[in-house]
């Protein structure tokens, strides 16, 4: 049985180890068994470290040798006699630090995969911000800036700097997989650690993708911290705490504040080649330390550095942009409200969602379908019976007719042909073209998802892509003509371990677990808080008057884990000789094999975090084929380094829980960070019941973020937002605004797209010198301009948030226009009553919006803009929109138009080659502070204006300006 071998190679692999032969490419590994008598220490304590020798400078940076300085260690693994470190100064802001195996058989991510940035054509070495500084022996090294030379290091591996090396791991849990034994570089073939000192408490963001007990700030284990185990290991796994989840990104932003200037700045590093393997990434504070500190510790590859100089917190998320790319060109109907749920059961329940929307007035862009669709749950099909395809059709066609659009699943795994009868194309064509992933022996490895056994599609096969694109135009030309795709469970997920469909009865289409919404899973819980012995049967937000969230103790937050928690008693995680703390315990469960085969015969142990990669890529090839000219559009589950290029992501499988709405926003603000900018929740929460009032908040904080779709698990109750009045209120409502906002939302988005800015941002991206901002994930920010607040708790009908400017910014009320009296440095008590969520407008912000927003994107767009301007104390303002078609890829002709305001006037003037066809008929201008007596435009006088002195309000209307041409409003 080809389980029991896989079992066996786990074995091998954690006691003997692997030595690779190098063939025509160092991917191409050739699996040796080592002498079995071979003993491994599984201490690091006594590894020698290395020396620096044979130093050769060049134009762009150095090249030298490292030598192991003393008796191998062989702690994980063998370690390797000859290194070579390559440093490059590939820009002003960019240094590149690569130490690998002078044979160069360690595994490297290909090209293929991630394209590296172009070699310099220039020489920084002298001019830099960043410097490289190394002693020999033993050798370690630290990146400086040439600015501050003597301020602390931005990264820096000397011992010296370092806290004294600890046996027992410095938490509470005292688990020696997390005791820090030594700080010496460790370079072995099957384990590489390095560790760099810290500043005590550094503010450190980034390294995912998790749900963060600690918040969007990572926890280093100072101020009653434990620290953080950071695994990178694609698992399919229910949102949990502190875990390892769908996607691998061992990014980080760290900034730096200094008490004596009062001033900040930011710096980045992106350890690159290793995040194909399995690895954690500790940070600590080890007792009595003065030094906090992060370790890497990788199973096999390179340690292949990237540094970003910033020094602002958004130049680094830019910095790390021209290293993976820039985010894809989101199609402007992308930013419209999604619906789906795993429970519409047929194409009559799926349309009515679409009238019901309609008629409660709530604007539905896209309908969605998940696996409810499939006809016996396999990928590129429809039920014959519940999704008639014919009836498929007529409703695609109908939302198309209506400037709608359709997006349906597809999930990671192809169903096994069952017998000679059936006919599945996607399997058939699949052998044909030898496109499936592969046991060690050549058969096809057999794993086990919704239709029962399945294959996996094999990214690195050179028919591959020609499968997946004619998958996809089968399917569309069937009737199911798709604006866009929905990728799931790419992890890639599997719910046996090993192979364990060959042999197997292939008949069996069961899983091995009962479906959410059938006997022996049915979701009868009430929503969080809600006790029924208390409060009745009714689970409504107040029974007779009185609360009813919170009668009982139910309520409670996920438990935060200390680390190592995550390792699983007596489990074999490929144990010894280091076992990775993967949340499941061994490295296959849910998951493929490891020693599942790739062409050109790659394992599944390298390659197997790039698997949902290299699956967006190809079905964004594919979408782009199907539909020329027009921008694909994904959303997919596993993300990678460079994901953004091809797709955005939604935040997984959360939870119906107050605790999951808060958790959107650090998970919205990481994947800023990791350049994939396009990201949400599932609103309402996927697993468990949602209540009105949780659904009225989390409809509302939603519509602030890029993506939004309510989505929510077959079983459970309805969430759609028409089911409760008080949600279709709050929902029409926060829609209004958000397709309001719309062209600054794509002006922002097209701003990523080219420069890698990030959309929504940490309040201290935007003022990096308030440090009672670092740590603040309960608010954000859209761009530069908008502060949103949203309520996050229960049975509360104010909110506090900061307002960051201590005092010299004005925000004015995005609802009302009022300028809002906040306390300077400290939380201010908001009004936020049920349906209303706390937006605001930063001032000197000049913002071109939809003056009439519709029932879809195409109607707003098609509609008359209106200006917003909020003027600073000075009297002045600054904004863009970038305008073009919203469909066209690549982006075709375009039109930027630029505002400015200063004392007495406001003007606009468009760039570029677009024709907006489209009228601005209102202008609203804030902070007048006294009433004109004569307004003009284009130098003639305006009739139709009004002036609330309330607000310091100056609102034109009915001035059908036209946006191709300059305009100027005056008033004296």
């Amino acid at each position: 049985m080809v389980g029991a071998a896989s079992v066996l190679l786990f074995y091998l692999a954690s006691h003997v180890g692997f030595v690779y032969s190098h063939f025509t490419s160092n991917l191409q590994r050739q699996i040796t068994v080592l002498d079995p008598n071979r003993t491994l220490s599984g201490d690091t304590s006594s590894c020698p470290g290395y020396a620096l020798s044979r130093f050769q400078n060049n134009e762009h940076g150095l090249t030298a040798h490292l030598s192991l300085s003393g008796k191998a260690c062989n702690a994980f693994g063998l370690d390797i006699n000859d290194l070579t470190i390559q440093v490059t100064y590939e820009s002003q802001n960019r240094l590149h630090v690569n130490i690998f195996d002078a044979d160069k058989t360690q595994f490297t991510i290909p090209t293929s995969v991630i394209p590296r940035p172009s070699p310099p054509t220039s020489s920084h070495t002298r001019t830099s911000d960043l410097v490289f500084n190394y002693d020999a022996h033993p050798f370690a090294f630290w990146i400086t800036r040439r600015s501050a030379p003597h301020d602390t290091p931005l990264f820096d591996t000397r011992i010296t700097s370092l806290p004294k090396a600890s046996v027992p791991a410095p938490n509470p849990v005292q688990n020696n997989s997390t005791g820090l034994n030594s700080f010496a570089l460790v370079f072995e073939d099957q384990y590489l650690q390095l560790t760099s000192a810290l500043p005590k408490g550094a503010n450190v963001y980034g390294l995912g993708e998790v749900v963060a007990s600690s918040g969007f700030r990572r926890d280093v284990g100072t101020d009653g911290g434990v620290g953080t185990v950071q695994t990178l290991w694609a698992r399919d796994a229910h949102d949990p705490v502190d875990e390892n989840i769908y996607g691998s990104h061992p990014i980080y932003l760290e900034h730096r504040f200094d008490e004596t200037t009062q001033t900040s700045a930011s710096h980045g590093v992106f350890l690159l080649r290793h995040v194909n393997l399995r690895s954690d990434i500790l940070l600590q504070t080890p007792p009595s330390s003065n030094v906090s500190l992060i370790e890497y510790r990788l199973l096999g590859g390179t340690l292949d550095f990237y540094f970003f100089s910033g020094p602002h917190p958004q130049a680094v998320i830019e910095q790390y942009g021209e290293v993976v790319g820039t985010p894809t060109w989101i199609p402007a109907w992308a930013f419209g409200f999604h619906l789906c749920r795993w429970g519409y059961p047929n194409i009559s329940t799926t349309r009515e969602q679409v009238q019901r929307m309609r008629a409660a007035n709530i604007p539905l862009e896209v309908m969605w379908n998940d696996i409810d669709l499939y006809h016996a749950v396999r990928d590129f099909t429809t039920d014959p019976v519940s999704f008639p395809i014919d009836e498929v059709k007529a409703l695609v066609d109908e939302l198309t007719a209506n400037h709608q659009h359709y997006i349906p699943i597809v999930d990671a795994a192809v169903a096994k042909q069952v017998n000679a009868t059936d006919i599945y194309d996607p399997y058939t064509r699949g052998v044909e073209l030898d496109v499936f992933i592969k046991n060690p022996d050549g058969s096809e490895y057999i794993g086990q998802v919704w239709p029962g056994y399945t294959v996996f599609p094999d990214w690195f096969a050179n028919n591959t892509q020609e499968y997946w694109t004619q998958a996809f135009t089968n399917w569309s030309q069937s009737g199911v003509n798709f604006s866009g795709i929905w990728l799931d469970m790419n992890e890639a997920s599997s719910f046996c371990d090993g192979s364990c469909g060959t042999g197997a009865d292939l008949g069996n289409t069961s899983v091995p677990f009962f479906l959410p919404g059938t006997p022996g899973n049915l979701i009868t819980d009430y929503p969080e808080g809600y006790d029924p012995t208390v409060s009745g049967p009714s689970g409504n937000i107040t029974v007779n008057g009185t609360l009813t969230f919170g009668a009982t103790n139910s309520s409670s937050s996920p438990s935060k884990r200390g680390l190592g928690a995550a390792k699983l008693k007596n489990a074999n995680i490929n144990a010894p000789p280091y076992a990775i703390h993967n949340g499941f315990g061994p490295l296959s469960i849910h998951t493929l094999a490891t020693n599942a085969t790739h062409q050109p015969g790659y394992i599944e142990l390298d390659v197997h975090n790039m698997w949902g990669l290299m699956e967006e890529k190809a079905t964004y090839n594919a979408l782009a084929a199907l539909h020329p000219g027009k921008r694909p559009f994904l959303i997919s589950r596993s993300t990678f380094p460079s994901s953004g290029r091809w797709t955005g992501h939604w935040l997984g499988d959360n939870t119906s829980k107050w605790a999951y709405m808060y958790y959107s926003i650090q998970g919205v603000l990481q994947f800023q960070i990791f350049q994939i900018p396009m990201v949400g929740a599932d609103t309402g929460g996927f697993e468990g019941n949602t209540d009105e009032e949780l659904l009225n908040r989390w409809m509302q904080l939603s519509a602030f973020h890029p993506f939004y779709r309510n989505h929510n698990v077959k079983g459970a109750i309805s969430q759609e937002p028409y089911v409760w009045d008080s949600v279709a209120n709050a929902s029409r409502t926060a829609i209004a605004a958000r397709y309001a906002l719309l062209p600054y939302w794509y002006t922002l988005f097209a701003n990523v797209s080219t420069l890698g800015t990030p959309p929504v941002r940490a309040l201290f991206w935007e003022f990096p010198n308030e440090p009672e901002l670092f740590g603040i994930d309960r608010q954000f920010m859209i761009g530069c301009d908008i502060l949103v607040t949203p309520v996050l708790t229960p049975n509360v009908s104010t909110v506090e948030g900061i307002f960051p400017g201590r005092g010299k910014t004005i925000w004015r009320d995005w609802w009302t226009h009022d300028v809002v009296k906040a306390n300077s440095g400290m939380n201010t008590t908001l009004a936020a009553p049920l349906g209303h969520i706390n937006v605001h407008i930063r001032d000197g912000s000049a913002l071109l919006l939809h003056n009439k927003p519709g029932y879809t994107i195409e109607e707003t767009r098609s509609g008359p803009y209106a200006l917003l301007v909020s003027l600073s104390s000075s009297g002045s303002a600054f904004g863009t929109a970038y305008i073009d078609d919203g469909i066209s890829f690549p982006p075709g002709p375009s039109t930027m138009v630029m505002i400015r305001a200063a004392p007495g006037n406001v003007v606009l003037s468009g760039q570029g080659s677009f024709k907006i066809e489209q009228e601005l008929s209102k202008i609203t201008v804030l902070g007048i502070q006294q009433k004109p007596s004569r307004v003009e435009l284009n130098g003639k006088t305006v009739q139709g204006w009004q002036y609330l002195s309330a607000q310091d309000k100056l609102v034109v209307s009915s001035i059908n300006a036209n946006l191709n041409q300059h305009n100027t409003l005056s008033w004296t």
